[in-house]
């Protein structure tokens, strides 16, 4: 996950600060040169950095900080709120046409950036906003591009228009803009072709399709993991085509974050949103406060609330935690509660989203097999109906006919069946430790 070396960096300098009763001007020095060597090291550039450790001193010797019951936490504060203001302070949305006009989108980025799957990814987010979106193959260069796009257009339910890889990108977006009207269509995303590089040929094909196509939003497409070269990429599309907002892909990927901390503050264009998976539907929206919450391991607990809200059916969560209270949880119910984590991105993703465990997630997730929760499915799978829906009609022959359904040892099956006992007695014991504090977030009945 993006952020965890700053966030591990970030959080060793605050240890050090809340150990301490009052703090001189010195320790705050000590801490900001220590913060300022976490942020270059994410690769934040040195412009940045330099005017955000400045604004942090001035803040602190401004206020009273030094003699404040708790100066550590004040200073974390400051850190904090300077994060937001340096990704834009607020959440900026996208901005469409009404319903009865097109809203032209233009979706512009490096090749290998993600791109294409980035136009299916906002399509789908567009359509679930009540939006009727068209997607428009322009890349006529790359092999595959357009097969690409219809295959992951399909998968979202968004209609792709296509004119082959034989014709101008010009001709493609207006006809595309033509069949949109036509059919009553109120969004059309362009896909773009990339480049391995930026170079004049591609900068002037785009200028065209902008003077070809009303382009309301330029949509600059960005791969976290390049470093400032994402925020070198954005300059250059800014200056010669002109950006409307930034989108940052592999947000998820072993990348150091910097162009997330970097891209407002010189581009001066908002992050949209954030690619966090390789999933159609792992495209967040990108809040500043709560990336800054999470770069600083306080944990994101609206994100959470929100996947979660998205994965569980409330009537359903309701019905599963009546269950667990009576111990009637079987093994349908637990296959069900593995879906609903996988939908919420997983055991890690959940993990990092809690204050306290943020950043301390690589830790943990050492210790989470993925393979044996593969394994568990597998075996739950390989029951009959009526063994799923009662735990009790296990015996050693059933037991064995279903490791070899699973293609696992009969012993995963015992240690399996045996947690899985030892967990409703507990549920049984514990009626109440599946909820939240007024009873509206638990349930869920994830297998944590």
């Amino acid at each position: 996950m993006a952020f965890e070396s700053l966030t591990d960096k970030l959080q060793n300098v605050f240890k050090k600060l809340r150990s301490k009763g009052r703090l001189t001007e010195d320790d705050v020095k000590t801490a900001l040169k220590e913060v300022k060597l976490a942020l270059l090291e994410a690769d934040v550039s040195f412009k940045v950095v330099k005017q955000f450790i400045k604004s942090v001193q001035e803040k602190a010797v401004g206020t009273d900080v030094l003699n404040g019951l708790n100066p550590g936490q004040t200073v974390i504060k400051l850190v904090n709120d300077q994060l937001v203001e340096l990704m834009g302070s607020e959440t900026t949305e996208l901005t469409l046409k009404p319903a009865n006009e097109i809203t032209v989108i233009m979706m512009l980025g490096l090749q290998g950036a993600g791109k294409t799957t980035t136009a299916a990814k906002l399509a789908g987010k567009l359509k679930e906003k009540g939006r009727r979106p068209l997607l428009a193959a322009c890349d006529v260069y790359r092999p595959a591009a357009i097969k690409q796009l219809q295959i992951n257009g399909e998968k979202q339910g968004v209609e792709v228009f296509s004119m082959g890889d034989k014709n101008s990108p010009v001709d493609i977006a207006k006809a595309a803009y033509e069949h949109a009207k036509n059919s009553g269509l109120n969004v059309l995303i362009l896909d773009t072709a990339g480049r391995l590089h930026i170079d004049e040929d591609m900068m002037a094909e785009l200028v065209a399709i902008r003077g070809a196509v009303e382009v309301d939003q330029a949509v600059l497409v960005v791969d976290a993991m390049t470093g400032q070269d994402a925020v070198n990429v954005a300059e250059t599309f800014q200056e010669k085509v002109g950006i409307d907002g930034v989108i940052l892909t592999k947000l998820d990927g072993d990348t150091r974050g910097g162009a997330a901390l970097s891209i407002r503050a010189i581009s001066g264009k908002p992050i949209l949103y954030v690619g966090m998976g390789e999933k159609l539907s792992d495209l967040e929206q990108f809040y500043p406060d709560r990336m800054a919450s999470r770069i600083l391991g306080m944990g994101d607990v609206m994100s959470l609330i929100e996947k979660a809200q998205a994965a569980v059916n409330e009537e359903e969560a309701l019905k599963l935690q009546e269950k667990m209270k009576k111990a009637s949880f079987d093994f349908n119910d637990y296959l069900s509660s593995m879906s609903q984590m996988k939908k919420m991105g997983g055991f890690s993703s959940i993990l990092s989203m809690i204050p306290g465990i943020g950043g301390k997630v690589k830790d943990i997730d050492g210790m989470i097999d993925e393979k044996q929760l593969a394994r568990t499915e597998a075996i739950i799978m390989s029951m009959t109906p009526a063994e799923r829906e009662n735990p009790n009609l296990m015996n050693p022959s059933r037991k064995n006919r279903i490791a070899k359904g699973a293609g696992v040892p009969i012993a995963d099956v015992n240690r399996f069946i045996k947690q899985f006992e030892q967990s409703r007695k507990m549920m049984k014991k514990l009626p109440g430790m599946m909820k939240g504090k007024k009873g509206k977030l638990g349930g869920f009945g994830l297998p944590f």
